[in-house]
């Protein structure tokens, strides 16, 4: 349940921060290529908009609120949302065609951006190497951690391999590092167009992908080749967005098959033979999120869903070594007994710390109304769980722990995420009244889950 539950963070909200990224390049294009302007307010969050001066001003009002939204990010997805409805299949001829189209567009890139400034003149840019330190090299990690993320879908295509046992971790690993060198040489081409404090302030004031964006600024006059980028950009991005969308509804599926979630979520439509309702659900969710959420919020929310799950994945290896000794390992990872995955689980927990406060406790909220789920429904209905003797109606005390679980979550997500202990009391004894019923929700869950705990051990 807790990797199921996490997933949908990787994939769904993964999703949002590629739908608002490719928005951008869209509009991007549109400019580099027609010369023509796609309205800001229909390109962007509200949170977004506040740091881009005049673009608030310029947006329409509607009794004095400005009308932000980001329409191009929720058209793409509900466009694919349709397609994936009426049906559509992966196809391992049209994932290499995608990926030849990324590798094109990067290259072109970097050969586009040493054309206008020979690496002499981008290690003018590279000083200082690490302008905020060590602190800051290993945030920005955190964040870039999200371009590492579908690498574990490899997995997915097992059964079409004709030796998993050989083939699955060679492509794992050799994908890994063929991008990890591609992701180096570009952030390097990257940093070295355009000097640190000026590439900190055009983000800051600016909405624009940074390939575009660096481009612009060493050759203002050649709109044609971030134009190039941008139309490559735009079509990778399509065909990740599809994949995601077509991936988090077999998760859906996957998990109502097993009882944890509804059986509506594993109906599949009669017609075209595909499950619609969680791909509808999917994508109002994906859509809904996209057109009003900032990308660097997704990002990491999603960066810290995947470390989470990769930490959970680690130690697992480790316990399956020890509980498990004598099972079938066609792939047995190198200094699997402890070495190797507890260095990838401080790793992933290294990572994490490294990210802003308010994605974790997004992310405890978003654990905690999985939480909420499972004891309600899951717990009762799972298929495993019926055949180790669970009950087949969810116990009292265990629906007072679910509510409970729910309501503290959503004052975790209600109350101020900067605010310290005594200033949240302040706030309250102040009279703020988003503050007093997030604390008050808190507050309640909290006697709630204690209350079904006692519940719980008495009739035991």
């Amino acid at each position: 349940w807790i990797i199921g539950w996490d997933l949908i963070l990787e994939y769904a909200i993964g999703n949002v921060a590629v739908a608002i990224s490719w928005a951008n390049y869209f509009r991007s294009f549109i400019h580099d290529a027609f010369g023509k302007d796609i309205p800001a307010w229909l390109a962007t969050d509200f949170r977004t908009a506040r740091k881009i001066p005049g673009l608030l001003e310029s947006a329409p009002h509607i009794f004095g609120i400005p009308i932000v939204f980001n329409l191009l990010a929720f058209g793409i997805v509900a466009f694919l949302t349709v397609v994936l409805v009426w049906g559509i299949k992966e196809s391992a001829e049209f994932n290499a065609v995608m990926v030849a189209i990324k590798i094109v567009v990067l290259l072109f890139f970097i050969g586009v951006a040493i054309y206008f400034v020979p690496p002499s003149g981008m290690v003018q840019n590279w000083h200082p190497f690490q302008p905020t330190g060590w602190g800051g090299t290993l945030a920005g990690a955190a964040v870039v951690f999200f371009a590492y993320i579908g690498f574990d879908a490899v997995s997915t295509v097992a059964e079409e391999t004709k030796n998993p046992a050989r083939d699955l971790p060679v492509g794992i690993i050799a994908s890994l590092v063929i991008c990890t060198i591609f992701y180096v040489v570009v952030a390097a081409v990257f940093t070295g167009l355009i000097p640190y404090n000026e590439l900190v302030r055009r983000l800051s004031t600016e909405q624009a992908e940074p390939l575009t964006m660096a481009l612009n600024h060493v050759a203002p006059n050649a709109t044609w080749a971030s134009a190039i980028v941008a139309f490559g950009s735009v079509v990778a991005h399509t065909a990740v967005l599809l994949v995601f969308q077509l991936g988090q509804p077999r998760i859906f599926f996957s998990m109502a098959r097993d009882g944890l979630l509804p059986p509506v979520f594993a109906k599949v439509h009669p017609k075209f033979k595909t499950p619609h309702v969680t791909t509808i659900l999917t994508g109002v969710v994906v859509g809904g999120f996209s057109a009003v959420m900032s990308i660097d919020e997704m990002v990491d929310l999603t960066n810290i869903g995947t470390l989470f799950a990769f930490v959970l994945v680690c130690v697992g290896i480790t316990i399956l070594r020890y509980k498990e000794p004598n099972r079938a390992r066609p792939f047995k990872v190198p200094l699997g007994a402890w070495l190797l995955p507890m260095l990838g689980a401080i790793s992933c927990l290294f990572l994490i710390y490294y990210l802003p406060p308010a994605s974790w406790w997004r992310f405890v909220a978003w654990l905690l109304i999985g939480l909420s789920v499972y004891l309600s429904y899951g717990y009762a209905k799972s298929i495993l769980g019926q055949k180790v003797g669970r009950p087949h109606v969810t116990p009292g005390w265990l629906f007072l722990l679910g509510i409970g679980s729910l309501l503290v979550a959503i004052g975790i997500l209600a109350v101020p995420h900067h605010a310290s202990l005594s200033e949240l009391f302040a706030e309250v004894s102040g009279g703020n009244g988003r503050t007093t019923l997030a604390v008050g929700s808190i507050a309640l869950g909290l006697l709630l889950g204690i209350v079904g705990s006692i519940m719980g051990m008495t009739k035991r």
